[in-house]
């Protein structure tokens, strides 16, 4: 079993070019012009990864205030992530990451508990704040599904990246 690699705080973010809800799309997009909330869930459509996905949107136009663009990445599929996307009107792109590229790039597939104690497999649900030349700032392993976005928005001003 070979170990996993997280990026951390300091390094170059790992670029990746993937399909997305909204169409193909790549981190060096963003280079230069905005940061980027990078944030691994577990699966579309259940309830913890709705909260956050949901608590994104809800904050969305402070992200955008900011200059800062959200992505979200999961294993789902193409339709999976569209039909999420759709339900809960999120409006910004979300990765099917099927064959687990950008997750395994970030390190965020591993152990995982689910909410009943039972350890699996799986996406992990952790986020990345990646400044305007690429670069982590944060790395967000502890996540609330509820409170994550306002904690970032809160990290954004700390950090003075809006």
């Amino acid at each position: 079993m070979t170990e996993r690699t997280v990026p951390q705080v300091g390094e170059r973010a790992p670029t990746f070019r993937a399909t997305a809800s909204t169409g193909e799309i790549a981190l060096d997009d963003y280079r230069g012009k905005q940061s980027v909330v990078l944030y691994f869930y577990p699966k579309a459509d259940t309830p913890g990864c709705t909260k956050e996905s949901c608590a994104f949107r809800d904050h969305s136009a402070e992200f955008a205030k900011r200059g800062v663009a959200i992505i979200g990445v999961s294993a789902d599929d193409l339709s999976a992530q569209r039909a999420f996307d759709e339900k809960y009107n999120l409006r910004f792109p979300l990765i099917a990451d099927t064959d687990r590229k950008v997750i395994t790039a970030y390190g965020a597939w591993g152990e995982r508990t689910r909410p009943d104690g039972s350890k699996v497999q799986g996406v992990l649900r952790w986020t990345f704040l990646i400044d305007k030349s690429g670069t982590i700032r944060k790395v967000y392993q502890n996540v609330t599904p509820e409170e994550h976005a306002s904690e970032i928005l809160q990290d954004i001003d700390a950090l003075d990246l809006g």
